[in-house]
């Protein structure tokens, strides 16, 4: 039998089941890993199976319901005989969120990861404002960024990328790999262990594939080639996905991450800014907007060149998403309350028609 434990299932949740309201006594604790629209693909203690969502806890009339997404932990009821059954999801230790753009509400796209791997590659597809974008979200997901700088047996100036990547992030460590050579691969170690789960950042072409095979030593994810012209790839995910090393350290695959919509990302500003955010507190007024108030220490360091017009400008672009996105989430909740209410009304008229 397989031990929940080597998927990471630690006492953050283990002391969260006497929180449910638990009626059945057969329910064990499982690990989302795989998820293709409301199909899913649990890992418990008897093994893989397929899995459905307990419907009267999961399809009613909520404005919010948890579902689950890869990498949460759930507590469901084994079939031998078919489908498990999931009745509820853990509270989640980070996450990564992004802005559904159908509902108008947070999408949860990925879940209880350790590490976050940024994928930069060392060709014409490095930037960045991508970067700054991608350390503010997972900043924000409760994880440990880590900059994976690939292809770096096609890098003839390594040390200049790095220095780049250095001034926006002093504090995350910065590793340079080549899954051709091998080079890198001891410092990776630190963060692939046992129970560990990464998730990966990081645009199309960008050499995620190649990694995760030569961590597995063997192909188990497809590789596309780029186009040489723009060092651009295809997305090779088609769904979300947990993979499992052989050392039992845990990949979280994910379609559509390059594009990434910032949610609420206040947090992950304050770190992954957290230059512009000391100039802020310097500023003479509080509430300083910083454009024409005197004494504006944001505006002094970009009139000194101290902070750079691109990374103000990025800051400012990455402010105004996360804002936009909860002003169109909280929206969207009052159009779904105003709905609710309406069918209840509705419901309530025939009632008295009848009675």
């Amino acid at each position: 039998m397989n031990n929940i434990k080597e998927y990471g299932f630690s006492e953050f949740f283990e002391n969260q089941i006497s929180k449910f309201n638990i009626t059945s006594t057969d329910l064990i604790p499982a690990r989302v890993i795989e998820v293709q629209k409301e199909q899913y693909k649990i890992v418990t203690e008897y093994g893989e199976n397929d899995a459905k969502l307990k419907g009267s806890l999961f399809y009613n009339d909520k404005i919010y319901n948890e579902y689950p997404t890869v990498g949460d932990y759930v507590l469901a009821k084994h079939n031998p005989m078919g489908e498990d059954i999931i009745y509820y999801v853990f509270e989640r230790k980070s996450k990564f969120s992004r802005l559904d753009s159908y509902n108008k509400v947070e999408q949860i796209v990925a879940a209880n990861f350790d590490y976050v791997f940024i994928m930069l590659s060392l060709n014409n597809d490095f930037n960045i404002k991508r970067t700054e974008r991608y350390l503010t979200a997972a900043w924000q997901s409760g994880a440990s960024p880590v900059i994976i700088m690939t292809k770096l047996d096609l890098c003839d100036d390594y040390d200049s990328y790095r220095e780049k990547v250095s001034e926006i992030a002093p504090f995350v460590p910065i590793i340079g790999v080549s899954s051709v050579t091998g080079e890198g691969f001891e410092e990776l170690e630190a963060y692939v262990q046992e129970a560990k789960t990464i998730v990966f950042l990081g645009s199309s072409g960008i050499g995620k594939s190649s990694l995760v095979n030569a961590l597995c030593g063997e192909k188990i994810m497809k590789v596309n080639t780029i186009r040489e012209d723009d060092s651009k790839g295809r997305h090779t995910t088609t769904h979300r996905q947990l993979i499992t090393l052989k050392n039992h350290a845990m990949v979280i695959d994910t379609p559509g991450m390059r594009e990434l919509g910032m949610w609420d990302v206040s947090e992950g500003l304050d770190v992954a800014f957290e230059d512009i955010e000391d100039l802020s507190k310097k500023c003479k007024f509080n509430d300083c907007s910083h454009e024409k108030e005197p004494g504006c220490a944001v505006k002094a360091a970009l009139e000194s060149g101290e902070l750079s017009i691109k990374r103000w400008n990025n800051y400012l672009k990455l402010k105004k998403e996360s804002e936009f996105a909860k002003y169109k989430e909280s929206a969207s909740v009052r159009l779904r309350k105003k709905a609710l209410w309406k069918n209840v009304s509705k419901f309530q008229k025939e009632l008295k028609k009848k009675y």
